[in-house]
């Protein structure tokens, strides 16, 4: 059977302060990538998403950020490869904890927006993404843009890694993400996004901006807990990857 891992990105509550249903998401992904308190989340929101993540039977990873709380990360920032490397690996060892102390384990770490985007273009601050992992746990899975740096430092190095591609973002014709900054970047629309999961994970093609198609591997695809109509999205995308024969599972399980 055909497989294909979920992940979304979960646990960015804050204090009294709610965003998402992370419980009727839980229900549908395979894998959760949660916050670890530098763009969201705090130590109250993580401990129980993870407790949460683990009830559903879903794999965990240390979603990590750039400092970046009031602009939810997504604002690019000047850092040097070493507070890259030192960010990474504190973040990683912060949701370390409430998983062992929940006697589970983290299974991937994924960077976020900003830091996201940025370690996908530039090789030095792919690197030091990839050296923290590996110096946390070198069978920690990294999950980055199908065909970017981040794909290429992880596998430079030995670690396991997952090549990620998104239903509901619009591609460049060089396989970059539009930015959010740009008209019409994020899909809204629930059935054009769930078709072009579907076509990634089925086909490994997407349509870029320009028109051209693009070739890539998808191993993961990312669900965003934030937006509005994310449940209805995850659900929409999930039907139709199990009614494609699609089994929905994450990249550690067997």
């Amino acid at each position: 059977m055909k497989r294909i891992d979920l992940n979304c990105d979960l646990g960015e509550s804050f204090g009294a302060w709610r965003l998402g249903d992370d419980e009727a998401l839980l229900g549908m992904i395979s894998s959760a990538s949660i916050a670890c308190g530098f763009h969201a989340g705090d130590p109250g929101i993580m401990q129980h998403t993870v407790a949460r993540a683990l009830a559903h039977g879903v794999a965990i990873g240390a979603h990590v950020s750039l400092p970046d709380l009031q602009g939810f990360g997504r604002r690019e920032m000047q850092v040097t490869a070493a507070e890259v490397h030192a960010m990474t690996l504190y973040q990683i060892g912060a949701l370390h904890a409430f998983a062992r102390a929940a006697g589970s384990k983290l299974a991937h770490v994924k960077p976020h927006g900003a830091l996201y985007n940025m370690a996908a273009r530039d090789r030095v601050l792919a690197e030091a993404i990839a050296a923290a992992i590996k110096d946390f746990d070198p069978q920690l899975r990294l999950f980055g843009l199908a065909g970017s740096y981040l794909v290429s430092a992880g596998k430079a190095i030995g670690l396991p890694v997952v090549a990620e591609a998104f239903a509901d973002r619009r591609y460049l014709a060089d396989g970059s993400l539009q930015p959010r900054r740009h008209p019409g970047a994020v899909i809204t629309d629930v059935t054009q996004s769930a078709a072009q999961g579907l076509a990634l994970a089925r086909d490994g093609s997407v349509l870029a901006t320009d028109g051209s198609v693009l070739r890539m591997q998808a191993d993961t695809l990312c669900l965003h807990g934030d937006g509005a109509d994310a449940v209805p999205f995850a659900t929409t995308l999930r039907e139709a990857l199990t009614g494609d024969g699609f089994r929905i599972a994450a990249p550690a399980a067997t």
